[in-house]
């Protein structure tokens, strides 16, 4: 057999790693047609098939598995030999940030960051998994949830979270109206954590006998306020867009804080990067704006 061509075997970690030959191709920057004849000529070269086309998706055969656990740490350490070498330019800027921050804080802001800065080629990374500077050298900054404890990056505060107690209208109107009955006595959904304990011995009010239902995790509890199923603890920066637009109630005055924050993280060799600068003053300008803002939503309760 000639020598192997290197991108095939990629493009073959790629979708298999992935397990969608729509994502993988957008990764690659092809067609999933182009992806899919690349995939096809491969199995023909090798003489056996790699991946199992599914109704959602692609899995791999036991040969596909094999190949894939053979050949993608090598591929793995090509990159990341390279990865130092690759070119940077102060218009293309690239931050990282969690699903939930990004989706519901950063991006509906994003629009006048893009208009002040047309030359500056946006990328953003969504991701639970917390960004590595060191072998991620393309990624230029990071939005972190945490104390801003990280060692060997620059971290910045940008404003505090907090939790209020959040309702859908149709719930609210269920009960009642707001101030119908204390709030010990609405359908609330528990935390594990136990924010609504320390929430009702700051407020000075009496604790619930019993939680509707316990979710552990934030989006669940946003969603089911949402739907009316009960009363969220909700996280303010996630749920701000709701309460502006009605779709949530907040139900008391006071709010707390939590034990985290929101930061801007970034290496040392991000501080010379121009477009990050730029965008490092555009963020603190829209954190200002968000904190000055959950100044006139509520009362505070501190920890």
């Amino acid at each position: 057999m000639s020598r192997m061509p290197l991108q095939p075997l990629q493009n073959f970690v790629t979708a298999a790693r992935l397990g969608n030959l729509t994502r993988a191709a957008e990764s690659l920057n092809l067609t999933v047609s182009a992806l899919s004849h690349q995939m096809r000529q491969l199995e023909q070269r090798l003489g056996y098939p790699l991946l199992l086309r599914q109704p959602r998706g692609v899995g791999v055969t036991p040969e596909g598995q094999r190949l894939l656990e053979q050949v993608g740490p090598h591929l793995d350490a090509i990159q990341q030999v390279f990865q130092p070498f690759g070119a940077r330019h102060d218009r293309v800027l690239t931050v990282s940030a969690l699903p939930s921050m990004a989706s519901n804080w950063l991006v509906p802001r994003l629009g006048s960051f893009v208009a002040a800065h047309p030359e500056i080629e946006f990328n953003l990374e969504s991701s639970e998994r917390l960004t590595d500077f060191e072998r991620n050298v393309q990624c230029d900054a990071a939005l972190r949830v945490g104390a801003g404890q990280w060692v060997g990056v620059h971290a910045e505060p940008l404003f505090d979270e907090w939790l209020m107690p959040m309702a859908s209208p149709a719930l609210v109107e269920r009960m009642g109206g707001v101030d119908a009955r204390p709030l010990s006595e609405w359908p609330l959904l528990g935390d594990p954590d136990g924010e609504w304990q320390r929430w009702f011995a700051l407020a000075g009010l009496d604790p619930p006998r019993r939680y509707v239902a316990m979710l552990n995790e934030s989006e669940s509890h946003h969603r089911a306020a949402l739907d009316g199923f009960g009363v969220a603890l909700g996280r303010v920066t996630r749920a701000r867009l709701l309460l502006d637009s009605g779709q949530l109630v907040a139900l008391s005055p006071h709010r707390l804080k939590t034990r985290w924050s929101h930061w801007l993280v970034y290496p040392p060799r991000s501080s010379t990067h121009q477009g990050f600068l730029s965008f490092r003053s555009w963020l603190h300008a829209q954190a200002g704006e968000h904190a000055r803002h959950m100044q006139t939503l509520a009362r505070p309760v501190d920890l």
